[in-house]
């Protein structure tokens, strides 16, 4: 049996290039990489999101590749007022929460904003030590 251990990257198709990376830099603190042949990426701990623009994605690529299909949920040790309060200071408009919800290992409170391409973006506490 494959047995998995950790989501390495994801890919997001995106229109913008520097639009996309200013909103994952400066309003969720990721940082811009190039690797490859000038390919850019959004790295935060282990992991990151490779970007790919709409007009040129790179191959292999998803079936359909599109901005705005994502739904993505990212954990916060900065407490969960003091990050909605960052997000709206940034301009970013929540679009719900905080709230309940439930994440891979555990509770959690969370907020909703849309990054520039519209994808849902889930920005959390987690409510326990598991989580």
């Amino acid at each position: 049996m494959l047995t998995l251990d950790r989501l390495d990257h994801i890919v997001l198709t995106v229109r913008d290039m520097p639009r996309t990376l200013d909103f994952y830099t400066k309003v969720l603190g990721m940082q811009a990489v190039t690797f490859g042949a000038g390919r850019r990426a959004l790295a935060f701990g282990r992991q990151k999101i490779n970007l790919h623009h709409a007009d040129a994605p790179y191959s292999p690529h998803a079936h359909l590749p599109a901005p705005g299909t994502a739904d993505l949920c990212f954990i916060t040790t900065r407490p969960l007022d003091a990050a909605m309060q960052h997000v709206r200071d940034a301009g970013v408009t929540i679009e719900l929460g905080p709230v309940e919800r439930t994440g891979a290992t555990g509770p959690l409170r969370s907020f909703y904003v849309r990054d520039p391409d519209d994808n849902l973006i889930e920005i959390a506490n987690a409510l326990d030590a598991g989580a």
